[in-house]
């Protein structure tokens, strides 16, 4: 008998034929003998609308009452889930994230996830029912209700796996695996068979939507084998696991981020300490930083520009107002990146230079890069960003 988690997103659970549709997989692998923890989103849209109604109420709620909200979408999903599966003829129970045993921090919002405790989820088990958990949310040491961010679920059912030590976790999606682009966007994309954990949490990182970034990092850590698989389509997905020793594709992907924003300080003083005092500021408002470029100093001063999370433009600028009164402080956020990803890059001369003249070729003006073994960055122009894409994976996986 095997432990099996599967994991289903918004769009899986949208309405009443999804459903129980999903409900049909569960079972399905039930009856095969498994015992079967299920992580279930909120339906479609909910989440988005709910944000919608906190706005027409209070557009500047504290992050504790969003999370009181946001995790109510969870709440209604496992149930429907429990009564489809309940009418099929299986034993079913549902529980919120709490009730589950994920123990987080009290970072509203964006909450960590500090253990789980898995007594409740193996009772469920050992009664032989069918285990529906709410993801994306938890509970803190004062008692209240916390969520994990965006993507939360798939951290949710990577915990479970990983505190259980389930034999797979599945993550089902409206996609049936990772591509070499977003297919939509791509026609001429490439479903893979696999991909290493490295390759994955980058593509993840930098925009990739399959996957939360966190839940990767999580799998990597504990070796939880993840497969992302369609739950419309009968076919094979993608497994993420660990790098094997054969030869790598050149780039496993090309991936878009729309979600960012450029800012740029002009004339900060240009001594030992500047950049520690302003990058540890954001820091200790848990802002995240990215691209960064700094100038050659000139006449006591230089300049530093950075990328941040659109959703924390605001947040920053504030800080930085306050940190330099005699700098100038300017942003857009017209902006996107756009990246290659591929653990064959270490070994291959030359690849950044084929994205960059991939660019060149589509008239599209780079204005920030960055690099790392398996990957390569960069900032452009938003309304560039699909033709970029396109073109990028053009010159990478010829349509031949």
């Amino acid at each position: 008998m095997s432990l099996i988690v599967q994991k289903f997103g918004g769009t899986s659970v949208a309405n009443a034929e999804r459903v129980f549709n999903v409900a049909r997989i569960v079972t399905d692998t039930y009856k095969k003998g498994n015992d079967v923890v299920v992580v279930v989103s909120a339906q479609g849209d909910t989440t988005d609308d709910l944000i919608d109604k906190a706005n027409e109420i209070n557009p500047n709620a504290s992050r504790r009452e969003m999370d009181m909200l946001l995790a109510s979408g969870e709440q209604i999903s496992i149930a429907l889930l429990a009564m489809a599966i309940q009418k099929l003829g299986f034993p079913v129970v549902s529980l919120l994230g709490w009730q589950a045993g994920f123990k987080t921090n009290s970072t509203y919002s964006a909450a960590r996830i500090k253990r789980v405790e898995t007594d409740r989820l193996k009772a469920e088990l050992d009664k032989h029912n069918i285990v529906v958990v709410a993801g994306f949310q938890g509970v803190n040491q004062y008692g209240d209700m916390t969520t994990l961010g965006r993507g939360g679920s798939d951290t949710s059912a990577v915990a479970i796996a990983a505190a259980m030590k389930a034999d797979k976790c599945q993550i089902y999606t409206d996609v049936d695996g990772v591509y070499t682009a977003d297919p939509r966007k791509v026609p001429t994309a490439t479903k893979l068979d696999a991909i290493s954990y490295d390759e994955m949490l980058e593509l993840a990182t930098l925009g990739a939507q399959v996957l939360n970034n966190r839940s990767v990092e999580m799998a990597k850590k504990y070796s939880v084998e993840l497969e992302v698989l369609s739950s419309l389509t009968n076919v094979p997905g993608t497994i993420v696991k660990e790098a094997t020793r054969m030869e790598k594709m050149l780039i496993s992907g090309v991936a878009k981020d729309t979600n960012v924003a450029r800012i740029s300080v002009i004339g900060v003083p240009d001594e030992p300490g500047t950049a520690f005092k302003l990058f540890s500021r954001l820091s200790a408002k848990d802002i995240n930083v990215d691209i960064i470029l700094q100038s050659v100093g000139r006449d006591g001063t230089k300049d530093i520009t950075f990328t941040v999370a659109a959703g924390y433009l605001k947040d920053a600028l504030a800080i930085l107002n306050d940190t330099f009164d005699s700098a100038q402080v300017i942003y857009d956020e017209d902006v996107a990146k756009v990246s290659i990803v591929g653990a064959g890059m270490e070994t291959h001369a030359g690849v950044a230079s084929k994205m960059f003249e991939a660019l060149y070729s589509a008239q599209i003006n780079i204005q920030m890069i960055a690099t790392s073994e398996i990957k390569v960055s960069v900032l452009i122009a938003r309304e560039d960003a699909d033709r970029a894409v396109r073109a990028i994976h053009n010159a990478f996986f010829p349509e031949n």
